[in-house]
């Protein structure tokens, strides 16, 4: 049986549990058609690169499905008739993994870093800001050469 990855983007008005329910209808219908669902991850909802049917935002899920091409068809009628779906897109793909995708494993690596960051006791490096004033980083006076002294476009003023 062929194997699919399919992502869609649902409306951002609706909440979390809405898509989850939509996820799960889509997943009904493939097992229906006698397929099966090898991965599902919702990804959250994330911005857009731009605005689509006035969204900014979009709600992600992200499905690896071993179903007939008839099962497919039916999915993405469905997907079509659905307001709540923005976009989506299934691709052929030839063999699903059963590890976590990119988007989910860039969670868990920022999600790790939050928790190792603490409260800010990270090592900065040498910064030595001592007795040091912020004078000490004055150019000082600079030779303007024959530069007037009105900034007004006039011609200079002679003494």
């Amino acid at each position: 049986m062929p194997s699919y990855e399919s992502v869609l983007i649902a409306r951002q008005d609706i909440s979390a549990q809405q898509v989850e329910g939509l996820s799960e209808s889509l997943q009904t219908i493939i097992t229906e058609n006698g397929g099966t669902v090898a991965k599902h991850e919702y990804w959250g909802l994330r911005n857009l690169a731009y605005r689509i049917k006035k969204n900014r935002k979009g709600h992600y899920v992200l499905m690896h499905l071993d179903a007939p091409s008839a099962a497919i068809a039916e999915m993405e009628r469905n997907l079509r008739i659905n307001e709540d779906v923005i976009r989506y897109m299934t691709i052929r793909i030839d063999q699903s993994d059963d590890q976590p995708s990119i988007m989910m494993q860039t969670r868990a690596a920022r999600d790790g870093q939050r928790r190792d960051r603490g409260r800010g006791d990270r090592d900065r490096g040498d910064r030595d800001r001592g007795d040091r004033d912020r004078g000490d980083r004055d150019r000082g006076d600079r030779d303007r050469g024959d530069r007037p002294e009105s900034r007004d476009g006039d011609a200079p003023k002679s003494e």
